[in-house]
């Protein structure tokens, strides 16, 4: 049976380097409109105590590549999420690139076939990739998939909608997060 063919292997530390903090990525939004919506969802966001201290404890390095554009719904979301816990994680390290960036990255981080954002690619202190989140929760991606599979996405983009809504505080983006975070922190299988 032939070989499947094989990816090249990426350097991750240097795509790491070449992507802006969030800082500049913020000052360098393309939207001035966008720029304020992402700092008002930052402002509104907060951990809880316990998930604060988790990432304040963390024993050594998280990297993350983030592939996100301010134009984006998901990304004015979610993004203020992963920067909140970068706040609260010393070792938890973000960068964000863009898509054109880097487009041999995002290929590889397609939702189920198409091109979606934010991705955010963990990768543990020595820059191996651990796991990748994104565009949006798993309960909303399956939601997304079942509309898409029965001929109404309008009605599943609804329903993530209101689950949007209900969990202001994105608790269900921050575990599923900081499962990912947790995985590249292992020291252990």
């Amino acid at each position: 049976m032939p070989r499947p063919a094989t990816l090249p292997v990426l350097d991750w530390k240097a795509i790491f380097e070449s992507g802006l903090d969030y800082a500049a990525w913020l000052a360098a939004a393309e939207s001035g409109t966008q720029r304020e919506l992402l700092v008002a969802q930052h402002g509104a966001l907060s951990l809880e105590p316990t998930v604060a201290a988790h990432l304040g404890a963390l024993p050594r390095p998280v990297h993350v590549v983030a592939i996100a554009e301010d134009w984006c719904g998901d990304v004015v979301r979610h993004a203020p999420v992963l920067q909140r816990m970068a706040e609260a994680g010393a070792n938890l390290k973000v960068r964000i690139i863009s898509r054109e960036q880097h487009p041999e990255v995002f290929v590889r981080f397609l939702t189920n076939g198409g091109e979606a954002i934010p991705k955010f690619i963990f990768l543990s202190e020595r820059f191996i990739e651990c796991g990748s989140w994104g565009p949006m929760p798993d309960a909303c991606r399956e939601l997304i998939a079942r509309g898409k599979a029965c001929g109404d996405v309008a009605a599943a983009r609804k329903k993530v909608a209101v689950r949007c809504e209900q969990d202001a505080q994105c608790r269900e983006v921050v575990a599923e997060l900081l499962h990912l975070v947790d995985i590249a922190v292992s020291r252990e299988p």
